[in-house]
């Protein structure tokens, strides 16, 4: 008999345990926050300016601090080169990084797309640009796009940022180059689609000349 109560305590300990186990990861499972969620926001996010003054304002002087490090001009003198030298040159375009890394994602809260009553260029036989109604109308029909051109500056902008740390010249050139693509590619979409056919028309002129000279 003391056997069999062993036996018996034994299988009624190791229920109780397994109980335990299940219990406790249960409740683990419940308070544990699932990986991927987001976090939250520490308070609420209001806009103050439109997108196109929030490109205007914040946006394209950040990019300029890019774009404007690097750079070849062609003078009567000959050719003048520009590039990050100084400890100041570089730390203009962190900036610069910072700025469209942080900033571009301000284009993820609802905001209209123009000040009240600008209309954009798109009026008349010669317009080429959207009006805020038709951007918006592009937004909404396809927001996964929208997200996906704001992702593609903000990684140019981490590109930029790692290019600060080693100080790499060659990279910032062809960094300045997938940035430029990065704002095309989200203007000729969202803004200025109708320039499409002048990009084309001036790309083949190009390709005469190019021929021309040869």
């Amino acid at each position: 008999m003391s056997d069999v109560r062993t036996r018996a305590a034994r299988a009624f300990g190791a229920g109780l345990l397994i109980v335990g186990v299940l219990t406790a990861a249960c409740s683990s499972s419940k308070s544990t926050p699932a990986p991927h969620a987001a976090p939250e926001l520490w308070g609420e996010l209001k806009p103050v300016v439109s997108v196109k003054e929030l490109m205007r304002d914040m946006l394209d002087p950040a990019s300029d601090y890019v774009f404007e490090s690097v750079k070849t001009v062609v003078t009567k003198n000959g050719v003048e080169e520009t590039v990050p030298k100084t400890d100041e040159d570089w730390e203009k375009v962190r900036i610069g990084a910072v700025t469209l890394a942080e900033g571009v994602y301000l284009l993820k809260i609802p905001r209209p797309f123009a000040p009240p009553g600008d209309e954009n260029n798109s009026t008349g036989k010669d317009s080429t640009e959207l009006s805020p109604a038709q951007i918006k109308a592009k937004l909404e029909a396809d927001p996964v796009l929208w997200n996906a051109k704001i992702e593609a500056l903000r990684n140019v902008g981490l590109q930029v940022l790692e290019i600060v740390k080693r100080k790499d010249v060659k990279e910032l050139w062809d960094a300045g180059e997938n940035l430029d693509q990065a704002c095309e590619s989200c203007h000729l979409i969202y803004w200025y689609p109708g320039d499409k056919d002048l990009l084309k028309k001036l790309d083949r002129r190009l390709d005469d000349l190019s021929r021309a000279k040869r």
